[in-house]
């Protein structure tokens, strides 16, 4: 099924697909659902997904350069490693829910209000990203990398295993539970009991 740059496909739903150099994603896709999908290894540059949703499909090391992503949601996926810093920043929305982000970047991105509901995000990488609002609803944020991260307004009350520099991230009105706060002094090696 090899598809021209031009190609356009509306409101159609993918079920058990395998794309990858047999079976290429190309052109824009406009609210279309993606079940069970396979992409890992998936050379997804270039492609447009405008209010799209994927459930239950691995996009593990997906190549996502100049990849649209548009009010795109993310169920139960499993997206080990996608380099999200390279896809195209304008109009980028997502939302993630019971997703495997781990090892996942995201440096530089403007994810405003993006909600991230019961991900493992262990490793991921938010270098320099604007977080303001986000939510990390009971989240595994173990060893993710938050460093001149704009968090502010966001909400880490039931997120866990997070370790943040206040001296170096922007946290002003930032959401977190009292055993929580824990997370944000581990760089001055007190012990807390």
């Amino acid at each position: 099924m090899k598809r021209e740059d031009t190609a356009h496909t509306e409101n159609e739903s993918f079920e058990k697909v395998t794309f990858g150099n047999e079976n290429p994603l190309q052109g824009v896709y406009e609210e279309c659902r993606f079940i069970r999908c396979l992409f890992n290894g998936a050379d997804l540059s270039a492609v447009i997904f405008r209010n799209c949703i994927f459930e239950g499909c691995d996009l593990s090391l997906a190549k996502v350069r100049d990849t649209s992503f548009q009010e795109v949601r993310f169920s139960d996926c499993k997206l080990l490693g996608v380099q999200f810093c390279e896809c195209r920043t304008f109009l980028l929305e997502l939302a993630f829910k019971g997703c495997m982000l781990k090892l996942s970047m995201f440096n530089r991105l403007h994810l405003k209000n993006t909600v991230f509901v019961e991900c493992d995000l262990q490793e991921a990488d938010f270098t320099e990203t604007d977080l303001t609002g986000a939510v990390f609803r009971r989240c595994d944020l173990s060893r993710t990398i938050f460093d001149h991260t704009n968090l502010e307004k966001a909400d880490f009350r039931s997120a866990t295993n997070y370790s943040i520099n206040p001296e170096t991230n922007r946290l002003r009105k930032a959401r977190f539970s009292l055993p929580g706060v824990a997370g944000l002094l581990d760089r001055y090696g007190i012990e807390i009991e």
